[in-house]
């Protein structure tokens, strides 16, 4: 503490003596002609002959991660943009009381530099410094291994530490940029609309999810952070928008995982004149279009497996279950369409149920316990039990379950859709069953919503929609085992205050 507290007080008297020289403390601007990134990119295959040929003169800035030398000449390494590059300053270049300045600064201080672009002895691209600029001081030093903060908690808090010393975190954000951007792109040229609904809602649906509750004074009523904009974006394709989607923050109050983060990212798209089957087509062309582009190939590997978006297996979840049973002869088909039956299996795996839960729940519990873990190639997952659906049309010939699919990729629930239920009277069913259920202590079951049903009454066509999760996708290609890797600045228990 007494060492550090000495490296503060150094840096504070630094900055004294620069203002001293007469440089000012904070300057207002220093205008640049690259970035650090774009002088990597542009000038990393050109040669030292070549530079030297032809002088390339620039004007950067970045923040300084390393110092080396002392004397008349000395070496410094600039961070910015994501890149970094060597800048060498030499007193006779820079003169007297420039090189002063030079001495006087400390890892982590933001810097400007002009000069010319030219190759050392090593061959490393670097900057021959004409003017060195003092821009900001690092007023706290960095931490001490500077390529790498170590503390996970403290990684997440101080994301810009984290940015700053780990090199591979900038590439995460690029990249989950870079995914947003060709869903984006993938969707829009389908004759998609991007729209923007409601973020405050005076009603939570869309998903079955425990709201955030708030209060608007000027109105007098309660509001809840969305869910989902389900119902706001099927009421549009009521309004004639027949290809809607929107790249949306979602608000659960549920718990924190590697998986669960309080608000998320998702894209929900909607297409009418379909139904869920066309939108499994869709999304593995978007994936493997998505995949192509960001990644470079479809073949990537999360979690040291392998996994391979050439292919998509299809799977019902009866069927699933079946399939990898691994505790003796898998159980009949008719025997997980029964109550008695589903409830003795899961007693018998040790998997928790409450006792108002349904049919379906209980199903759906048996399926992530028993098949979830298997699922690493892209898998969708269909028939669905109706009861875990309310928004999803029945099957035809089978009203136990529902017209609904989910993606595994990796052991994750990546997207969710179905094809949606547009009978207002079978929607009104299905709400006063789940308004029961919440009535019985289900809080995550879906609420009457009068206003949705009176859009359905005017007539909603045939149609299909989806979720797909963007962190958890941004995990899958970048090979990051926690969604708090994908998400600059995740949500964490206050820090203790002893």
């Amino acid at each position: 503490m007494g060492e550090k507290k000495d490296l503060v007080e150094q840096r504070a008297h630094n900055l004294k003596q620069i203002q001293e020289l007469g440089y000012e403390s904070y300057p207002h601007q220093y205008p640049t002609t690259h970035t650090i990134a774009e002088l990597v990119e542009k000038y990393s295959d050109v040669s030292a002959e070549t530079l030297d040929e032809v002088p390339i003169s620039t004007q950067t800035a970045g923040r300084i991660v390393n110092l080396r030398g002392h004397g008349k000449a000395g070496f410094a390494d600039f961070l910015g943009a994501g890149a970094r590059i060597q800048v060498y300053v030499r007193e006779d270049r820079v003169g007297k009381k420039n090189h002063e300045l030079f001495h006087l600064l400390d890892i982590g201080d933001i810097v400007g530099v002009k000069g010319s672009m030219f190759r050392t002895r090593t061959g490393e691209l670097s900057i021959s410094a004409e003017q060195v600029s003092f821009l900001a001081k690092a007023l706290l030093p960095l931490p001490e291994k500077w390529h790498g903060l170590s503390d996970v908690e403290a990684r997440y808090r101080q994301r810009y530490l984290d940015l700053i010393s780990n090199q591979d975190v900038m590439s995460i954000f690029v990249r989950r940029r870079q995914i947003i951007s060709e869903v984006r792109s993938f969707l829009e040229s389908r004759g998609y609309l991007e729209v923007e609904t409601p973020m405050m809602q005076p009603m939570a649906g869309g998903a079955a999810a425990q709201p955030f509750e708030t209060f608007h004074e000027a109105l007098g009523i309660p509001l809840f952070l969305r869910i989902a904009p389900e119902l706001y974006l099927k009421r549009l394709i009521v309004g004639g928008v027949d290809r809607v989607f929107e790249i949306n923050r979602n608000f659960r109050n549920e718990g924190i995982s590697t998986l669960h983060n309080p608000e998320f990212t998702m894209v929900e798209f909607y297409q009418a004149y379909s139904n869920f089957e066309d939108l499994m087509n869709i999304t593995e062309e978007m994936l493997q279009q998505i995949v192509g582009e960001v990644c470079g190939d479809l073949e990537i590997a999360f979690d040291g497996r392998p996994i391979n978006f050439k292919k998509f297996t299809r799977l019902s979840m009866v069927e699933s279950i079946r399939q990898y049973w691994d505790e003796g002869d898998p159980p009949r088909e008719d025997d997980l369409c029964d109550l008695d039956q589903v409830s003795s299996l899961c007693e018998r795996l040790g998997i928790k149920y409450r006792e108002i839960e349904s049919w379906g729940k209980r199903l759906n519990r048996l399926f992530e316990y028993v098949v979830e873990k298997h699922l690493v190639n892209p898998t969708f997952i269909y028939d669905f039990p109706a009861e875990v659906s309310p928004l999803a049309k029945r099957k035809v010939g089978d009203s136990r379950f529902a017209e609904r699919f989910e993606l595994f990729i990796g052991g994750l629930e990546i997207a969710n859709a179905y094809s949606e239920l547009n009978d207002p009277k079978e929607q009104k069913k299905c709400f006063e069953q789940q308004a029961e259920a919440h009535s019985r202590g289900d809080h995550e079951a879906h609420q009457m919503d009068e206003e949705y049903l009176q859009a359905l009454q005017y007539g909603m066509p045939p149609a299909a929609g989806e979720g797909i999760g963007i962190d958890r996708l941004t995990m899958l290609l970048t090979d990051s085992k926690s969604i708090r890797e994908v998400i600059l600045f995740p949500h964490l228990r206050p820090r203790s205050t002893k």
